[in-house]
C-alpha cells in the first residue's frame, strides 16, 4: 500500500473550521498519513491578502492540536506568484515516486480548475481529492467533466499508485467563509459577533488575530 499524504492549499485569509473540518473529512475517508496546510505566498488569482507570515501562523495555531496536520512553508517562501503545478512539482521531485500526493480541493474550486496553470498535468503529479456536500452537484463545464470521468476512481485508489486519479469525498457541511470572517472582523465587538465568529473560528485564530491587530 502507497504512503498517501495530503495537500491543502490556500490563502487561509483567516484559516476557520470548514478548512479543517475539510481537512479531516480527506484524511478519514482517504486514509491519509498526513494533511499538509501549503498557505499560498502570492495566489495569482486573489487581490491583496493579509501578510504570508501572519496567515502560515494562523494556521499553525489551529492546526496545533491535530497530530496528522502540518504546515508546509514552501509556497510562502518561494519568490514570485504561487502555482499549484509548481508545489506539486517540487514535491514529487523530493519525496519520489514511493509516496502518493492527493490534492485536496472543494467543488468549487474543481469547477475552476480550467483556469489553473498546466491543470492538465496535475495528475502527471498528484491525485485530486474532489469534496462536496451530500446535497451539492457537480456542475463542472463539459471538457471538466470529460476530464473527471476519464480519471474517476473510488478513494481507495490513492493508495495503489503515486498520481494520476480523481477521487470524491464528502465534506461535513461548515458554514464559514473566510469573506465573512473578515467582514465580522472588521466589525466592532458585540456579544452576537463574537459568538458567530467563536462558531467558526477556532479560538486560538481569534487569540492571535487579537494580539496582532489584523483585520481591523
Amino acid at each position: 500500500m502507497t504512503l498517501a499524504i495530503g495537500l491543502l492549499g490556500g490563502s487561509f485569509d483567516p484559516i476557520h473550521l470548514g478548512h479543517l473540518q475539510l481537512a479531516r473529512d480527506a484524511l478519514a475517508q482517504l486514509g491519509l498519513a498526513e494533511v499538509r496546510f501549503l498557505p499560498a505566498g502570492r495566489p495569482w488569482q486573489k487581490g491583496e491578502l493579509t501578510d504570508a507570515t501572519h496567515r502560515a501562523q494562523m494556521v499553525l495555531a489551529a492546526i496545533r492540536d491535530e497530530p496528522r496536520f502540518v504546515l508546509d512553508m514552501r509556497e510562502v517562501e518561494r519568490t514570485g506568484r504561487t502555482y499549484t503545478i509548481d508545489t506539486l512539482r517540487e514535491l514529487r521531485s523530493l519525496l519520489g515516486e514511493a509516496v502518493s500526493l492527493v490534492l485536496i480541493m472543494g467543488s468549487d474550486q474543481f469547477e475552476r480548475l480550467e483556469t489553473w496553470r498546466d491543470w492538465r498535468l496535475l495528475l502527471d503529479l498528484a491525485h485530486l481529492a474532489v469534496a462536496r456536500r451530500a446535497d451539492a452537484v457537480l456542475r463542472p463545464s463539459y471538457v471538466l467533466q470529460e476530464y473527471f470521468n476519464a480519471h474517476w476512481a473510488p478513494p481507495a485508489a490513492v493508495h495503489g499508485a503515486a498520481r494520476g486519479r480523481v477521487v470524491e469525498i464528502q465534506m461535513t457541511p461548515v458554514d464559514a467563509s473566510a469573506t465573512e470572517v473578515r467582514a465580522a472582523l472588521a466589525q466592532p465587538p458585540c456579544p452576537a459577533r463574537d459568538a458567530r465568529l467563536a462558531e467558526v473560528v477556532p479560538a486560538a485564530v481569534l487569540d492571535y488575530i487579537d494580539a496582532h491587530h489584523l483585520y481591523r
